[in-house]
């Protein structure tokens, strides 16, 4: 079996890999998300019914527009997140951190959070074989 590295070993990959690959990016939350996702639940409602498709025509339509709605307000958040990207050290000359603190604390939060996805990943490796059996080496045939 392989050797995997320790999550101190990965985080101080990653770390060393910040400056270059490690952005802020600008993200709405709460109301905004609600917000959009209505203007789309409303713009898709109004043009299906423009094209013959209303609730009283289609009574199971809701769920369409729903799934619609969410998936058009992430197409733009997604795009506006990609736009607005601050690399990290732009963002400590902007924030004034000449002792790099926020580097330290990202790596702090990044251990604990890759050693927390190992332990819930442990948590469910027993169970994993049994789900896993469509994946094995399908058993020869006789006369193969």
């Amino acid at each position: 079996m392989p050797e995997t590295p320790s999550p101190q070993d990965v985080t101080a990959d990653l770390v060393r890999l910040m400056p270059r690959d490690a952005v802020f990016m600008l993200r709405f939350l709460g109301e905004s998300q609600l917000r959009l996702q209505r203007h789309f639940h409303d713009f898709i409602e109004a043009e299906l019914a423009r094209n013959g498709v209303t609730p009283d025509s289609h009574p199971m339509i809701h769920g369409f527009i729903e799934t619609h709605a969410r998936t058009l307000r992430d197409f733009v958040f997604a795009g506006l997140s990609m736009a607005h990207q601050v690399r990290l050290p732009e963002m400590e000359r902007l924030t004034g951190d000449a002792t790099s603190l926020l580097s330290v604390d990202v790596w702090d939060a990044l251990r604990t959070h890759i050693e927390m996805a190992e332990r819930q990943f442990r948590t469910q490796a027993p169970g994993l074989p049994d789900q896993l059996d469509g994946y094995r080496t399908p058993e020869p045939r006789d006369g193969s």
